[in-house]
């Protein structure tokens, strides 16, 4: 009888503890991120609950832990629409529905598909604006991977509860997964959120979700959902607001999440001329002359016109040819392992964050400048261009690489120096100093890069839309507020700024980038929201900078009195 009750002791607590995770969600302290991650090489799933100072608990994935959908459901009808080639209708704010502040900044902007996938519009993937049939959803998804319930198209909503193991292989597998990481990369390089890529580089390609606790409106829960990357599927939940909740853990995240890079492919590969002004007359290799056209493998020595010698490695990815009479090496490599040649060759990948901000300033200038041959770019390696390694890169150059993937800059031209300042240069050992001092990467970008903003490598458009009107107006003003501003304890004037065009949300300041983002300068409105902003910079280091009242009263008396 002993042995018997301890045996259903024993049972009740498994019960418990399987259905304590499978409301861990709910029931998490507002300190603990949970999140899941699965393997994509060995499909092995694991849990960490995660706070916010680093500290990490790994624990088994139970099979019964579940999660609502939140504005996950988005992602799927996402997926199904760009794998099955629908047209993209977009959608046009009329300002007549409250969800459109999710869409839009302003009556009449029109989005596309993947604008309103990263901005999470729910008024866009709406199945029945988007004609979708339950049909059709239910014959498509039946031989592919999705969580059992979404099977049902009017079961994708923010309410529906999954599987989080099924949520995980469903986002393995998912349909349009290339494009839909593509596209999530803009969470991370988000104005809004600056420490987002300064904690995290490119690692994470995420929609962000939130739901109600317990379906209690006044309690919310929420997380993200996506891809590391490499392609590795991950979920996080924790209690709060899903932006928010992204920005409070990601430091802890940056310690937390795997470093990896992606496997080369056709959107990604780089053919690179080596030694392209260095003519080339001997090739050794074991001591004995390479004659032949055709792949390296090993190790081998170069014997230059000049009459320097140098030592190359490849793995059969480089391939001698003769053109001419003229000996000629070609390799083929993914975008990230030139990178991180570059970086060894050109520099070193410490300190870390010097080297980080070369990398993104190598992976620009190769946008920047690359020729296309067929799939690959085209680049020489050169002392006019860009320097690569003839070998296979560093473990800790790759690993700066892979941090930064496909994190680039746009706007002016890039180009970097070891130590010769000059316009829109990046120089090495100035970056140096400025890592040792404690300077994060995306500052030493931005003192390097005054006019540039950081940008996804597939969508480089600006994330700095200038409004040069906008900015020769403030600094037009500056002179004659200049009296009675100066009279106002901790002002400090400036003309270290931009002025950008706001795509979404309210007008803004980045004090980090320095940039003010408004809708224009047409307007009474627009003036009065580009002087409040300006006015946030301006007393940045005083406490009166943070107070809402005493900026608009102080902007209002600017426009109306002077």
């Amino acid at each position: 009888m002993r042995n018997s009750g301890m045996f259903f002791y024993r049972k009740r607590l498994i019960i418990l503890f399987a259905l304590l995770q499978t409301f861990a969600v709910a029931a998490e302290t507002p300190d603990v991120l949970q999140v899941a991650l699965l393997n994509r090489a060995g499909g092995i799933a694991q849990f960490t609950r995660l706070t916010t100072d680093g500290q990490v608990e790994r624990l088994p994935l139970e099979s019964s832990l579940q999660t609502p959908l939140g504005s996950l459901w988005k992602l799927f009808v996402y997926a199904y629409a760009v794998d099955r080639k629908l047209p993209d209708p977009g959608y046009t704010c009329q300002g007549n529905d409250k969800e459109e502040v999710y869409c839009c900044s302003q009556k009449g902007e029109r989005i596309d598909r993947d604008t309103a996938l990263v901005r999470s519009c729910g008024l866009y993937f709406s199945p029945d604006r988007l004609g979708m049939d339950a049909k059709a959803w239910r014959e498509y998804w039946q031989s592919r991977t999705i969580p059992a319930s979404l099977l049902e198209l009017s079961a994708v909503t923010p309410a529906t509860t999954v599987d989080v193991q099924a949520l995980l292989q469903a986002l393995k597998d998912l349909p349009a997964q290339q494009q839909a990481r593509v596209v999530l990369l803009d969470v991370l390089l988000s104005p809004h959120h600056p420490d987002l890529v300064a904690d995290l580089g490119g690692r994470l390609r995420v929609k962000t979700w939130s739901w109600y606790r317990n379906q209690n409106p006044k309690q919310r829960i929420g997380g993200f959902a996506g891809w590391l990357n490499d392609g590795s599927p991950l979920w996080a939940a924790g209690q709060g607001v899903s932006a928010d909740i992204l920005a409070k853990y990601s430091h802890a995240l940056d310690s937390f999440l795997p470093v990896a890079a992606a496997q080369m492919g056709p959107d990604n590969c780089v053919d690179v001329n080596l030694f392209a002004r260095y003519p080339i007359t001997a090739v050794y290799g074991s001591h004995k002359q390479v004659t032949d056209s055709g792949v390296l493998r090993g190790a081998y020595n170069l014997q230059f016109a000049n009459g320097n010698t140098i030592g190359i490695e490849s793995a059969g990815d480089i391939m001698l040819s003769r053109r001419q009479e003229k000996l000629l090496l070609r390799t083929r490599m993914s975008r990230e392992e030139y990178v991180a040649r570059v970086l060894d060759r050109e520099a070193s990948a410490t300190p870390l964050q010097a080297a980080r901000a070369l990398a993104i300033t190598a992976r620009s200038y190769l946008l920047q400048n690359a020729a296309r041959d067929g799939e690959c770019l085209l680049v020489d390696d050169s002392s006019a261009s860009q320097r690569v390694a003839p070998r296979p890169a560093s473990e800790a150059a790759r690993a700066v690489a892979a941090w930064t993937a496909d994190v680039v800059m746009t706007g002016s031209a890039v180009n970097y120096h070891l130590d010769t300042p000059g316009p829109n240069r990046l120089v090495w050992r100035d970056a140096v100093a400025k890592a040792n001092n404690g300077m994060r990467f995306d500052a030493i970008l931005r003192q390097a890069f005054p006019r540039n903003s950081l940008a996804s490598w597939q969508k480089p458009a600006s994330a700095c839309d200038s409004l040069a009107d906008a900015e020769e107006w403030l600094k037009r003003r500056l002179p004659r507020w200049r009296e009675l501003l100066d009279s106002e304890p901790g002002y400090a004037e400036t003309t270290l700024f931009s002025v950008c065009r706001l795509q979404a949300g309210n007008p803004h300041v980045d004090k980090n980038s320095r940039r003010i983002f408004v809708r224009s300068v047409l307007s009474q409105q627009d003036r009065l929201d580009i002087t409040h902003e300006y006015l946030h910079l301006a007393f940045e280091a005083y406490p009166s900078g943070q107070d809402e009242n005493y900026v608009e009263h102080l902007a209002r008396r600017l426009l109306l009195e002077l």
